[in-house]
C-alpha cells in the first residue's frame, strides 16, 4: 500500500516562499503520477501541480503558472513543490498524491492522498 504525507506548511508574507514536501511510503512503483492539490475556505479542491513521473514531465494550473515548481527525489521516495512569491489567494489546505493510470487528464484520477497541511499567505 501506497501512503502519502505532507509537510512544510506555515504562514508567510505576501512575496514569500514555501517548500512543501510529500514523503511517499509502501511500493510505489505504480504511480505514475504524482500531484499537488489545494482548497481554499469554501471553495472546491483545485490541481495545482502534477508531473509524469517517468518522464517528469509536468503540469501547472494558470494561476501558479512561473511561481510554483513540481519535483521529486526518487531515492528519497519524496516529491516537492516549492512555492515562490506566493500571494494572498495562494491560502489553502494542500494535498499531495498519486495515481497509478492515465486516465487522459492531469488532474483527475488521483487514489492516493495525503492529509494535508496548510499555508496561509497574509500581511
Amino acid at each position: 500500500q501506497v501512503t502519502l504525507m505532507e509537510s512544510g506548511g506555515g504562514s508567510v508574507q505576501p512575496g514569500g516562499s514555501l517548500r512543501l514536501s510529500c514523503a511517499r511510503s509502501g511500493d510505489t512503483s505504480s504511480s505514475t503520477f504524482i500531484g499537488w492539490f489545494r482548497q481554499a475556505p469554501g471553495k472546491g479542491r483545485e490541481g495545482v501541480a502534477a508531473m509524469r513521473t517517468y518522464g517528469e514531465v509536468t503540469r501547472y494550473a494558470d494561476p501558479v503558472a512561473g511561481r510554483f515548481t513540481i519535483s521529486q527525489d526518487t531515492a528519497k521516495k519524496m516529491f516537492y513543490l516549492q512555492m515562490n512569491s506566493l500571494k494572498s489567494e495562494d491560502t489553502a489546505m494542500y494535498y499531495c498524491a498519486t495515481k497509478d493510470v492515465y486516465d487522459g487528464t492531469w488532474f483527475r484520477a488521483f487514489n492516493v492522498w495525503g492529509q494535508g497541511t496548510q499555508v496561509t499567505v497574509s500581511s
